[in-house]
């Protein structure tokens, strides 16, 4: 209000020096509008406070060093990270080829080894034919083993031990092909946005052995393999297993049932389940009828407990 009080009493005294004229020491007409001249110049600090500003420490320049000094930091964590981020990378290429080597030896193994288990496996199937054909010999010789034959016909058969023969459907389901995107046309599932949509699954492999059976299938097979009671198709990382053997696309699923064994299967869910993947997912599937279709022989369950019957 100070301020506002010297700057009405300047314009008083302005207006009586020009009703004066222009002698006698009078100040100018626009002295007493220092004020607003002093705010259109944008310098309307006061004399006072531009003073205690002018002896007041300078805190931006401190502000400014101290930005300065909080960038420079962050840009060495920076190229800290970059540097090390670089030194794994150098790390990995220079055990990558070794990996990579030890990789090809580990499935050359594994393939030598499933080699020599088929070949001991055929083995095995030739030897039980043989004890086969002995027994039946030995069996024939009396009528209580000839019954006993019977029963262990029966018995073998519900074991898949023995091989069958009848009209049969074979189901081949494959993988998309590469390249195959789903129907969003991205190449992604909807649902969870991954890329492998187009790939069989071992649940899909369960679903359509289930449905076999439902729709009436006395026998079954996976990629020559004959199922059991106790066979399992499970998943190990992306190899599908069946009777803990791994299997490789594309799979051939057949299975004996008579003539209806297709047209049931088809209405089923499960046919129903491999039309979406087809129509959805690029999965490849496709049905083939035979009038003779042969299953091989399971392999012989393990012993687990043996008692002896005693005669009464």
């Amino acid at each position: 209000m100070a301020g506002w009080a010297d700057s009405g009493a300047g314009c008083q005294n302005g207006l009586m020096a020009e009703g004066q004229g222009r002698g006698g020491g009078a100040r100018r007409v626009d002295a007493s509008m220092s004020l607003l001249a002093d705010l259109f110049a944008g310098d309307a600090l006061d004399s006072g406070y531009a003073a205690a500003a002018r002896a007041r420490p300078n805190k931006t320049g401190t502000m400014r060093r101290r930005r300065g000094v909080g960038l420079a930091g962050v840009s060495a964590m920076l190229a800290l990270t970059g540097l090390l981020a670089a030194v794994a990378g150098l790390q990995v290429r220079r055990h990558e080829p070794a990996a990579v080597k030890e990789r090809h030896r580990l499935i050359a193994e594994i393939r030598d080894r499933t080699a020599t288990s088929d070949a001991l496996e055929r083995r095995l199937a030739a030897v039980r034919k043989e004890t086969e054909r002995a027994r039946a010999a030995a069996l024939a010789r009396s009528a209580a083993g000839r019954r006993a034959r019977q029963n262990l016909a029966r018995a073998a058969d519900a074991a898949a031990a023995t091989e069958r023969t009848g009209p049969g459907l074979t189901v081949t389901v494959d993988d998309a092909p590469s390249g195959a995107t789903a129907e969003g046309g991205d190449g992604t599932d909807g649902a969870n946005g991954t890329a492998d949509s187009g790939l069989v699954y071992d649940q899909d492999l369960q679903i359509l052995v289930n449905g076999l059976w439902g729709a009436g299938a006395t026998a079954i097979a996976v990629n020559g393999r004959r199922l059991t009671s106790t066979t399992a198709i499970r998943a190990a990382g992306d190899a599908i297993l069946v009777d803990y053997r791994p299997l490789s696309p594309p799979y051939e699923v057949t299975a004996l049932g008579g003539d209806r064994l297709r047209d049931a299967f088809d209405r089923s869910a499960a046919g129903e389940h491999f039309r979406t993947l087809e129509d959805q997912f690029g999965i490849r599937v496709d049905e083939h009828e035979a009038r003779a279709t042969l299953l091989p022989a399971a392999a012989p369950p393990r012993l687990r407990y043996a008692r002896e019957e005693t005669r009464r």
